[in-house]
């Protein structure tokens, strides 16, 4: 009989990294052999973070996608897309024929939405596939909706916005890419993403990062996917600590050496500080970040605050007007193990822009939120967060559609002032802490029975 050989199909950002290598960690405990199949750049940003060319037994296969120290600031992102489609086509097809050569055939394959083309292939190739889904099924179903007979109802830009088995949805809580100043062709992207998922089986499956409790409804909803959660999908000593050489396993791609900010937050009264981090992506406008350091003084409490070097103009952003006093009431710093510091028993406040991987592990971790949304799926998150889950407050922008200093601080002493509000968020973040780890649990936890259900059916 065939070893069970999965080669898991990842697009190289650090939102689509993350959540595969724990999928990939999790089949090779299942006994599972993984092929983990990606760019050039992600490969050797994933070696140097680890410092292993194929990281905790996973074999690592790149290609060139014409981009191999990544795409630059400004760079021509449809080109960038085009030649990943291209050439990453001709390498996927070549690493099927080496597997079969080698005599470890690919059983399964299973890829992110942004590498949609895999499917084609292993439709080619009679190998059954599932899509990785790494955004809440909330999102998905949105955009299943918006191409299925609620594009108008989309469109009318109120905020009255009914879909099935949704909450009222607004205009600035919708995917940006169905927004009207999104251009067309974010929309023509994501409407051949689902075309190619729904050009195989009848049903495809569609791996999701969330588990059952979270999104009950919206995971049984879509008749024409089986919508599968199998998160929440990260490192497992932070959900059971029964290994803890996983604490270090995946991590950040662009992970530097820093400073100690661990024996600052330790240095630090339980539930005092504030943490405060918009991802990988996201370069604020240096009036916003003035903005935020402004409602942080105000707010009189102790924050660690991630801020990177603005890759696209090489301006410190860290250099703020009033930087003097923000580093005698905070700490900043260039890099940290986000799941070290939301883990810490310090951590009483979590500032973010809400990309899925951040809320998440908001959740798993029992740690409120205030929510700054940028774009894709941000809007979405942080009305789950706010209105559904009941785990934070999001920032009301102003009509310049910024936000002031004044609202960070209202936002901020509403999560940690301890007063009815405050309390509420704390006892709902606590419950969705539990029921994250629960649907983790070997044997009996949901996420991992459906996981092995999964295996069982491919």
């Amino acid at each position: 009989m065939v070893k069970r050989h999965i080669l898991l199909a990842t697009f190289p950002a650090q939102g689509h990294i993350n959540p595969s290598l724990q999928l990939a960690k999790r089949l090779i405990n299942m006994g599972i052999q993984v092929t983990f199949f990606t760019s050039v750049y992600a490969s050797k940003r994933m070696a140097k973070t680890t410092g292993l060319q194929s990281p905790n037994g996973i074999t690592l296969v790149s290609f060139s996608d014409g981009y191999d120290e990544g795409l630059k600031p400004g760079g021509d992102g449809k080109h960038y897309m085009s030649e990943m489609k291209n050439r990453g086509l001709k390498a996927l097809r070549d690493t099927l024929c080496a597997k079969i050569e080698q005599g470890h055939p690919v059983t399964c394959l299973v890829y992110s939405h942004l590498f949609a083309w895999a499917a084609e292939v292993a439709r080619e190739n009679h190998i059954p596939s599932a899509l990785l889904w790494i955004e809440p099924a909330t999102v998905l179903a949105i955009y299943y909706y918006y191409f299925n007979g609620y594009e108008d109802q989309i469109n009318t830009g109120n905020d009255e916005i009914k879909l099935p088995l949704l909450p009222l949805l607004a205009k600035r809580d919708l995917p940006s890419f169905l927004l009207p100043s999104t251009p067309e062709r974010f929309r023509l992207l994501m409407k051949e993403k689902l075309e190619t998922l729904e050009a195989g089986e009848n049903k495809p499956k569609v791996l999701v990062n969330t588990f059952d409790a979270l999104e009950p409804d919206v995971l049984k909803g879509i008749d024409k996917y089986e919508l599968i959660g199998i998160g929440p999908l990260i490192p497992s000593a932070f959900l059971d600590g029964k290994d803890p050489s996983d604490r270090s396993f995946g991590g950040d791609l662009f992970k530097r050496t820093e400073d100690n900010y661990l024996d600052w937050l330790s240095s630090k009264p339980d539930s005092s500080v504030v943490y405060v981090s918009f991802g990988s992506l996201v370069n604020l406008p240096k009036t916003q970040m003035e903005e935020i350091a402004k409602g942080l003084l105000a707010s009189k409490r102790p924050f660690l605050w991630v801020i990177r070097v603005n890759e696209e103009d090489g301006e410190d952003d860290a250099k703020l007007s009033c930087l003097e006093e923000v580093e005698r009431v905070g700490k900043i710093v260039r890099w940290c193990s986000q799941l070290e510091v939301l883990s810490h028993p310090c951590l009483g406040c979590f500032v973010t822009h809400c990309g899925w991987n951040s809320a998440l592990e908001s959740l798993s971790f029992g740690v409120p939120v205030v929510a700054i949304p940028q774009w894709f799926d941000q809007g979405t998150n942080a009305k789950l967060i706010e209105d559904v889950w009941g785990t934070g407050v999001r920032v009301k922008m102003n009509e310049d559609g910024g936000f002031e200093s004044g609202e960070i601080l209202r936002c901020v002493d509403l999560v940690m002032d301890g007063g009815d509000k405050s309390q509420q968020l704390k006892q709902n973040a606590k419950k969705w802490k539990t029921l994250a780890k629960e649907a983790m649990e070997e044997g009996e936890g949901s996420s991992n029975k459906n996981l092995m259900a999964f295996l069982q059916e491919t």
